[in-house]
């Protein structure tokens, strides 16, 4: 896969487009251009007030749903590497007022689609842009398979796209701006829990231990990384893990059961102690 990036701070207009695209991008380029250069004279007409978009950010972060889905987590090398998700992203673009921004598929041709990821700031004419190429495959158990679905292909590249409109607009937005969204989604994954995160994190894998004989060791192998490095986020994905277990909704072995040796079966029994002080201590999860 191959990416572009272009980021450019003109006086007015679209950004000229690289001379090496096709006839066909350059086309979706101007067509943009008009399409952009309308809401920029009502960008400048009727500019944001920063002081009440950033009071929309922060209060938007404040809902829970928002905020548990704010960051990305994937680990690396034992520890883990985050940032904004596209859905925090997409917030803050709104909130922020008076940008473009989206992804276009510029070309589809021998089992591949262009694309071109886009966010412009049409006050301050701050533009970021991505062109790269997806693709139609998908790698599985080791093997490619090629994509012919239109839904397939269509998910694939609109996932990818996904991405690079992220990083375009969280290049746009002043990174004050993000970094206060971000903290403030934090502290309302935190606000309603007076246990320290350390606290339950020793707690849950006790009653996972000792309700259903989860091992320490499992649960870091699902979550990817040392039970030290446990977020916020972990404690949630566990603590649904466990409802889950605990409602009947699904066995130990559909979520660890590469781990467990055949020979040792499901509990029938649990310990109701174990059970009662986990879910006291993350009673503000349900």
């Amino acid at each position: 896969m191959l990416d572009q990036y272009n980021g450019n701070q003109n006086s007015g207009g679209f950004a000229p487009a690289p001379q090496h695209i096709s006839a066909m991008e350059a086309a979706v380029v101007s067509r943009q251009a008009q399409e952009v250069q309308a809401a920029m004279i009502l960008a400048k007409r009727f500019p944001r007030d920063e002081n009440a978009a950033y009071n929309k950010i922060i209060q938007s972060c404040q809902r829970k749903s928002l905020a548990e889905s704010a960051e990305y987590e994937f680990p690396r090398g034992g520890s883990k590497v985050s940032g904004p998700s596209i859905r925090l992203a997409e917030v803050l673009a709104q909130s922020w007022g008076n940008i473009d921004y989206g992804v276009t598929e510029i070309e589809q041709k021998d089992g591949e689609s262009t694309m071109l990821a886009y966010c412009w700031d049409l006050e301050t004419n701050t533009r970021r842009s991505m062109t790269f190429v997806v693709k139609h495959e998908r790698k599985a158990k080791g093997k490619i398979n090629h994509l012919v679905d239109p839904r397939d292909i269509y998910e694939m590249t609109a996932n990818q796209g996904s991405r690079r409109v992220r990083a375009c607009i969280l290049g746009v937005l002043p990174g004050d701006i993000v970094e206060a969204a971000v903290n403030q989604c934090r502290q309302t994954l935190t606000t309603d829990n007076k246990v320290p995160l350390k606290d339950r994190i020793r707690e849950m894998i006790t009653a996972f231990d000792g309700t259903y004989q989860v091992k320490k060791e499992w649960l870091e192998k699902y979550i990817g990384c040392n039970a030290d490095a446990f977020s916020e986020n972990d404690v949630r994905r566990l603590a649904n893990v466990f409802r889950s277990l605990r409602d009947g909704m699904a066995k130990r072995e559909d979520y660890f059961g590469e781990w467990i040796k055949p020979e040792t079966k499901t509990p029938d029994t649990v310990s109701s102690k174990a059970q009662e002080a986990y879910e006291k201590s993350q009673s503000t999860d349900k």
